[in-house]
């Protein structure tokens, strides 16, 4: 997905918990019927860990004639995470990768020193109600990895490891959470986690990782007597031990976060940079055609924005 223009939310009422460094409403675009809430980068906000890009998509249904179709854009330093609850995405790159991604199953593609990607229905859902609904996010490289050579990893649903304690049940998407670690490759110390609050239970959140976050796909979430709602972005301090509760209803979250990069990280469009030189380099690059191509989807692209 691209960088799209527009002001963040005012968060409402102010929250009584200490614990939470920041309350993000994220902005919504409309993309033909299809929304995209993007939480971060914001203005209150721009990293939380190697977490730069946090954008919720859907839920929505495509009708007959209605596709996805995200035409070839390019990426540098940094690593695209999807995840989908709802749906299927072809993927394909410029390393000639074509996979299809299911709900459950993880695209880890990591850009590097620059790679090119499209995002598409594939050809025989097309033509047929879809529905589509989930979660894509960049993970910043650090600083010796920005120029890496770009690669891609698919990762099955059924290799995730599963959480159920009777309080929760989820999968652990990146890193280790509750004694159980995703097989997902990470450049930095990463959590991404799904997980399902059962009604009425207190979960903690430990502060085992320099920097945490929850967002909330579904249902309320209750920490320290302030309730929070669907598709809010809590930020905590570090360091606090948090405990997430539920109330009359269950709660479907998103847990993420990780170690905090070593310097400041610039984003413009699609490119992550530690230098604003770089940024420019590469916006000529794909100004210029110098970016490889993806084999199969040749024919379409996005063109570098204006501004």
């Amino acid at each position: 997905m691209s960088f799209f223009p527009g002001k963040d939310p005012l968060p409402g009422d102010v929250f009584a918990c200490d614990a939470i460094e920041h309350l993000i409403i994220p902005r919504t675009s409309d993309l033909g019927g299809f929304f995209v809430r993007r939480a971060l980068p914001s203005s209150r906000r721009r990293l939380v860990g190697p977490f730069i890009f946090f954008d919720r998509m859907g839920p929505a249904v495509l009708r007959p004639g209605e596709a996805l179709d995200v035409r070839p854009h390019p990426h540098i330093g940094l690593s695209t995470v999807t995840y989908l609850f709802d749906g299927e995405i072809r993927h394909m790159d410029s390393l000639g990768t074509e996979k299809v991604i299911r709900p459950g199953d993880i695209n880890l593609m990591t850009a590097g020193r620059g790679i090119v990607h499209s995002e598409r229905t594939p050809d025989n859902l097309r033509g047929h109600p879809l529905a589509m609904s989930g979660l894509q996010t960049w993970l910043a490289l650090p600083d010796d990895k920005e120029e890496i050579d770009p690669a891609f990893t698919h990762t099955e649903k059924s290799d995730l490891p599963l959480i159920n304690d009777g309080r929760a049940t989820g999968r652990v998407v990146i890193g280790s959470f509750e004694g159980v670690t995703s097989p997902v490759k990470s450049f930095s110390d990463t959590l991404y986690v799904d997980l399902q609050l059962q009604p009425g239970v207190k979960f903690p959140f430990g502060a085992g990782h320099e920097e945490r976050a929850v967002y909330i796909l579904s249902g309320s979430l209750i920490v320290a007597g302030d309730r929070f709602e669907q598709d809010q972005l809590l930020v905590f301090r570090p360091g606090d031990a948090i405990t997430l509760e539920t109330a009359e209803k269950g709660c479907h979250l998103m847990l993420f976060g990780g170690a905090a990069l070593n310097s400041k990280r610039y984003i413009w469009w699609n490119f992550v940079s530690s230098s604003k030189e770089r940024i420019e380099k590469a916006k000529e690059e794909w100004r210029t055609g110098r970016f490889d191509i993806v084999p199969g989807d040749e024919e379409e692209f996005i063109p570098l924005p204006e501004s």
